[in-house]
């Protein structure tokens, strides 16, 4: 199988910067029936509502493999969408985006590290500076008569990454005084712009056109300014500037109630029933038997578990869908299995091996259609939807759809 083959490939590649690599599970290889399934038309349509709610250039936020997605073929069908740029945290998410053919700009949010300045700015990859210490790298362009194009990042109240607003006239006048590199950019991070009190984010804002005005005195002439998230770009009308950096919203998520734009979910977690039983009353299920059936119940096993990124937190607390109708799970999770109740199910409307259960997104079924979102999932563990959609392991290979939309009547 390809799959398997890839990793060998990777195992016995002498070149270090390959040998850890390990590739996700290819759909075409895949023998389990668990699998992500990602509808790229719902992340181009959110796109597209989300630039004419926002009334300016989004650029979508595609790192950590865009939430989970893939981002090759994210990225790919947001420019299709017509975005025109692309954030990425990591240098090595840049070049993986440049290998794949992907043109668009793409800006590295979380700077750079040891070499990555050079590699970042060969590949055509926009870094961000966010601290003086990375000005003296950049006098190597200089030396090999290179323009370095570059954002500059100013810490507004994050107190992550950015130059610190007393600083940022020094650090200004500095990068002024380099031919050679050209800021493009100025921008920052909202901390809470998903808060229910706004006015931090309102300080932050604040302090950001302080810092806009001591760049350009400096002698800096950056021709696009960002500050807004997700969050930010839906709640904060005068921070949208010339463009926001959003990514939950174009995965069908909203970081909070909103009356925007309606999102579409992109994701889906899928599998199937593995086998059937009907046990007795007072039988444990799973690892250290913490549940016992209180009546007869038919139970489906699925094989999908912790190392596919089904939280054991979800042990006896989530649900699934079969044939469009809730199951709960029962027992505790395991690393590659889980149970379900399917009792009601079984009853009403039949259940065999092989059926489809949705652990994440939509399923219609004879009776009916239902959805569970990531939102939910997240409720249930004491999380966020961010982090339920990036644990979704590499084993679970994604498969794409795309779903055009219907033509409009004349």
């Amino acid at each position: 199988m390809r799959y398997w083959r890839e990793i060998y490939a990777a195992m016995n590649d002498s070149d270090p910067k390959t040998t850890s690599t390990f590739p996700r599970a290819n759909i075409d290889d895949a023998v389990r029936p668990t699998r992500a399934e990602i509808d790229l038309s719902a992340i181009a349509a959110n796109f597209q509502s989300v630039a004419r709610y926002v009334g300016v250039d989004v650029w979508g936020v595609v790192k950590a493999d865009a939430y989970g997605h893939g981002a090759v073929e994210v990225s790919a069908a947001l420019v299709r969408a017509g975005a025109k740029g692309l954030c990425v945290a990591l240098v090595e998410e840049g070049l993986e985006l440049r290998r794949a053919g992907i043109s668009a700009q793409i800006l590295v949010m979380s700077g750079v590290y040891g070499d990555g300045l050079d590699e970042a700015i060969d590949a055509g990859l926009t870094p961000v500076i966010f601290d003086r210490s990375q000005l003296e790298p950049l006098a190597r362009f200089a030396r090999r008569g290179q323009i370095a194009r570059v954002h500059l990042k100013i810490d507004t109240g994050m107190s992550r990454l950015g130059i610190s607003t007393p600083d940022v006239a020094r650090t200004c006048e500095a990068l002024a005084s380099m031919p050679h590199v050209r800021v493009d950019g100025l921008m920052t991070h909202f901390a809470d712009a998903d808060c229910d009190d706004a006015s931090y984010t309102d300080v932050q804002i604040d302090r950001f056109v302080e810092a806009e005005a001591a760049a350009r005195r400096a002698g800096l002439t950056p021709t696009v300014r960002h500050a807004c998230n997700s969050a930010g770009a839906f709640r904060f009308a005068r921070a949208r500037m010339e463009l926001v950096r959003t990514g939950i919203v174009l995965y069908g998520v909203a970081p909070f109630p909103h009356d925007g734009p309606a999102l579409m979910p992109a994701f889906s977690l899928r599998t199937a029933v593995l086998a059937l039983r009907e046990v007795p009353a007072g039988t444990p299920v799973g690892y250290a038997g913490n549940y016992r059936c209180s009546k007869t119940t038919v139970l489906a096993t699925i094989p999908i578990g912790y190392a596919d990124g089904f939280f054991r937190r979800l042990s006896s607390e989530a649900e699934a869908l079969v044939r469009g109708e809730r199951a709960k799970v029962v027992g505790n999770v395991s690393m590659d299995m889980a149970s379900i109740d399917v009792t009601a199910i079984a009853k009403t409307v039949g259940v065999s091996v092989g059926d489809e259960v949705v652990l994440l997104g939509s399923q219609r079924g004879a009776l009916g259609s239902d959805l569970i979102r990531a939102e939910e999932i997240a409720a249930r563990v004491g999380t966020i939807p961010y982090e339920v959609l990036c644990a979704v392991s590499r084993r679970v290979p994604r498969s794409y759809v795309y779903k055009p939309a219907p033509a409009r009547s004349p």
